[in-house]
């Protein structure tokens, strides 16, 4: 198929998707797969679908954004959120603590948080922004409902306090829900909220650029407080995180200068 760039530039005014910012051969794949399972030609004919159908659009929005996610992924990181981070957030800042949960997928990041900070706070004092591009992960995510495998990770005690079994899936408690406020957002045009004593964005950016995760690391410095702190993945690192404003704590905790 001809003319990607004119295709990105389509796709960009129609959905605010900037695919410039991401891995070229790994997403053109990903596209290409797209547009022959919806029986299209060409890119022309798969835009001209997306118009005129919005389950095709949705599609696209959903297949865009690579939705792998659990909760507590990587145990020994929210560990050491628990008995490093929190506290020392807390010190600095109180318990209304402004946590903004970036690119939140189906939820299990932003749930994850209230459950940790549950250890530190009461629930009434938690509140969690989570963004995300896609309006169908966000629509799950307030559903609450997951599989065993996702929460597997959870420790024991917090799984029997706010899930319940229903049936082969575990709803999330009403209680955790509550303290998390979801909103569409696109974290490459979209205007960043400010002040943050947190911000949690792991394993989205890997799909990114070099130039484009500079970017969204140094929109994420401007949002956070002074000694506010960043937790990316454990695949992730932060290039340049001298030049954009951080002190590296460990290699998926950064603090701002």
């Amino acid at each position: 198929m001809e003319d990607y760039e004119g295709f990105k530039s389509q796709i960009y005014a129609l959905t605010k998707i900037d695919l410039s910012a991401y891995k070229e051969k790994q997403m053109r794949r990903r596209i290409d797969s797209l547009v022959v399972k919806n029986r299209c030609k060409t890119y022309k004919e798969y835009v001209a679908l997306m118009k005129s159908d919005p389950v095709v659009f949705d599609e696209f929005i959903n297949f865009m954004t690579i939705n792998v996610s659990e909760f507590y992924r990587n145990p020994d990181q929210w560990e050491l959120l628990d008995k490093e981070f929190i506290p020392e957030l807390i010190k600095k800042s109180g318990d209304n603590l402004k946590i903004w949960s970036a690119a939140c997928s189906t939820g299990d990041e932003p749930y994850s948080l209230v459950m940790a900070l549950s250890r530190h706070l009461p629930l009434s004092k938690i509140k969690i922004t989570a963004t995300d591009i896609d309006k169908t992960v966000i629509a799950t995510a307030k559903t609450g409902l997951y599989n065993e495998k996702s929460i597997a990770n959870v420790p024991a005690d917090l799984k029997k306090k706010y899930f319940t079994q229903v049936g082969k899936s575990f709803q999330i408690s009403e209680d955790i829900k509550r303290c998390v406020e979801f909103k569409q957002a696109n974290l490459l045009c979209d205007p960043y909220p400010k002040n943050y004593d947190m911000i949690v964005c792991r394993n989205v950016l890997i799909y990114f650029t070099d130039e484009a995760k500079t970017e969204v690391y140094g929109k994420f410095a401007d949002a956070l407080k002074p000694g506010g702190i960043l937790f990316i993945g454990s695949t992730e690192q932060v290039l340049e995180y001298k030049e954009l404003g951080y002190k590296r704590r460990y290699s998926f905790y950064y603090e701002k200068n």
